[in-house]
């Protein structure tokens, strides 16, 4: 017969040793959270219907859109946006961290003594993106060489091949950060208290990706004679409504590159969304709102009866060729 007290003992000892498992348990997950940036509240779908997506957190989002922008600015193609996010992806998650290997920082994990820049320098995610989209244009066929052969050009990693599993991630985000796959971004946004938020904030983050001319109407578009120089801000009015209004329309460019352009922008904003503290992005018919669980992207009828929040149909925004980004004020 077994002794009673030792079976007490026993249970004890096994109540204990599960809660202390729970425990463990939690603070692991708490600590994943905190490395990672939190739990996914951003999706990408593929534009293709093939079931395809990638879910990530808003700091990754925010960087992902800028290594987008910064490419596009510079005339890349998507194939090379696709291949700096790979290497982003697999270099340091899609985050901005500030150690690495030996002297290693920043989403590429550049390296200052290697002439990549100081240390401020390579932090600044644009001028980090910028940097490697500089030296990828330097190897002769990129766009046609394996993601893994163009990404170890530039990176001369000791795990080239590690670049590959991320190719399928990187082809999403690359399609919808360039605005080839339409309303295929959403994010479940809430204003990022750690950042500032507003219509100033969202044209600084715009200029820092896109360049000063991302807020200029289109030269068609401009009188010459009674504006030499058109002001790269949105007028007073924009600002004082909480609403930015970005041109689309760049001259003479066909109907199809100024619906990527103008979705490339729509998508910026949503992954910007909680940073920049966005409630509403419009473009091209469609409007997203951050709210339910991962924000959504609505059809307003032909007539814009869905007003976004500034004062203006989302059907107008699209027949002015422009993306409207409401803030929180």
């Amino acid at each position: 017969m077994s002794d009673p007290s030792s079976a007490r003992r026993r249970g004890r000892l096994l109540r204990r040793g599960a809660a202390l498992c729970l425990i463990l348990a939690l603070a692991g997950y708490l600590a994943v959270q905190y490395v990672t940036g939190g739990p996914p509240r951003c999706v990408v779908v593929s534009g293709k219907d093939d079931g395809a997506s990638y879910e990530f957190t808003p700091e990754q989002a925010v960087n992902a859109a800028t290594i987008a922008a910064v490419g596009t600015a510079r005339g890349m193609p998507e194939r090379a946006v696709t291949i700096a996010l790979a290497t982003a992806l697999q270099e340091s998650g899609l985050r901005n961290i500030d150690y690495g290997d030996r002297d290693s920082l920043g989403l590429f994990q550049q390296r200052p003594s290697q002439g990549w820049g100081t240390e401020r320098q390579i932090m600044d995610p644009a001028y980090a993106a910028g940097e490697f989209y500089t030296h990828l244009a330097e190897v002769p066929g990129y766009s046609r060489l394996p993601l893994t052969v163009a990404a170890q050009r530039v990176q001369l990693s000791g795990y080239p091949q590690a670049y590959a599993k991320h190719e399928p991630d990187a082809t999403l985000l690359a399609a919808a950060l360039t605005g080839r796959a339409a309303a295929t971004l959403t994010c479940a946004a809430s204003p990022d208290p750690t950042h500032d938020g507003g219509t100033d904030a969202v044209r600084t983050a715009l200029v820092r990706d896109f360049g000063r001319g991302v807020l200029q109407p289109a030269a068609a578009d401009v009188d010459s004679a009674s504006s030499p120089t058109p002001s790269p801000s949105p007028s007073p009015s924009s600002a004082d409504d909480g609403t930015v209004t970005v041109p689309v329309r760049t001259g003479t460019a066909s109907e199809e590159a100024v619906h990527r352009r103008g979705w490339e922008l729509a998508h910026w904003a949503v992954a910007n969304a909680s940073a920049l503290h966005i409630e509403r992005v419009s473009y091209a018919g469609r409007v997203w709102t951050a709210d339910g669980d991962t924000g959504t992207w609505r059809t307003v009828d032909d007539g814009g009866s869905e007003d976004d929040g500034g004062g203006e149909s989302a059907g107008a925004a699209d027949a002015a060729a422009a993306v409207r980004i409401v803030t929180g004020h």
